[in-house]
Formats: C-alpha cells, structure tokens, sequence
C-alpha cells in the first residue's frame, strides 16, 4: 500500500471513528488518496474546522444522511459537544432555510440522545466489570 493510500485510510479512520476497510474501485480510491488522504491532512484547519464547515455545507444541501455520519462522529471524536451542536442547529436554521433547520434541530437532538444512551451503556458495562473483578478480588 503506496503512502497517500495509507494516511488517507487512517485519517477516514480519525474523521469517522471506526476502522475503513480496503475496497476496490475508483469512487473509493480518489475518495480515500484525494480526499483523505491530501485534503483533510492539509494543515491550516483542524479536524473540528474541517467538522464544522461540512456540518454547515451538508445542512444548508439537505443531506442529512450523511449528516447521520458526521454529527455521531463529532461527538465520539470528542470535536463538539451536544450544546455546540445544538447551537450550531440553532444558528444554521437561520441561514439555510426554516424547513431544513428545523429537521436539523431535530435530527441533532435525537443524535445526541443516541450517543448518550450509548456512553450511559458503556458506563454500565464498565461499572459491572469493575464489580466483578473486585468480587473476584475478594473470593481469591
């Protein structure tokens, strides 16, 4: 794997969170080289700046599909916060349009309840293994 391929799957891994698998074809490798791989490892803007524009781009063109991806990724990435993105809704609604906006809004509040359920799951998890292991401390 050639260095251009590389840097553009780890950073694809950075920006979404989960591990991008080789594949085949043209589409994926100019999105993976050309895209990840030169553009968002340009310097001049962070990870969190590049987050934000396209949170804004795909929210003033209505896709919020791939608003789906983006907004859990900010936050498991730790780049924004359920306030600055609910914020960020509140201010984009105003420039993209009521309709859009609102959907936005929506569609923000409910990836955030998500992402909270699931931190609150995992916080579980963590606190029963911790408790089993100090049982196991204490039968031993």
């Amino acid at each position: 794997m050639d260095e251009r391929r590389r840097r553009g799957l780890d950073m694809m891994r950075q920006v979404y969170g989960w591990e991008v698998g080789e594949m085949e074809g043209d589409f994926f490798g100019l999105t993976v080289e050309h895209l990840f791989g030169d553009i968002w490892t340009r310097p001049g803007l962070s990870l969190r700046d590049r987050r934000l524009l396209l949170v804004g781009m795909l929210a003033g063109q209505g896709l919020n599909d791939v608003l789906d991806i983006q907004i859990p990724a900010a936050l498991a990435n730790g780049e924004l916060s359920p306030e600055e993105l609910r914020e960020i809704g509140i201010f984009l609604m105003h420039y993209v349009g009521w309709p859009l906006g609102s959907k936005l809004c929506v569609q923000i509040d409910t990836l955030i309840a998500k992402h909270e359920k699931a931190q609150r799951r995992q916080q579980r998890e963590r606190d029963l293994e911790k408790e089993s292991d100090l049982e196991k401390e204490q039968d031993g």
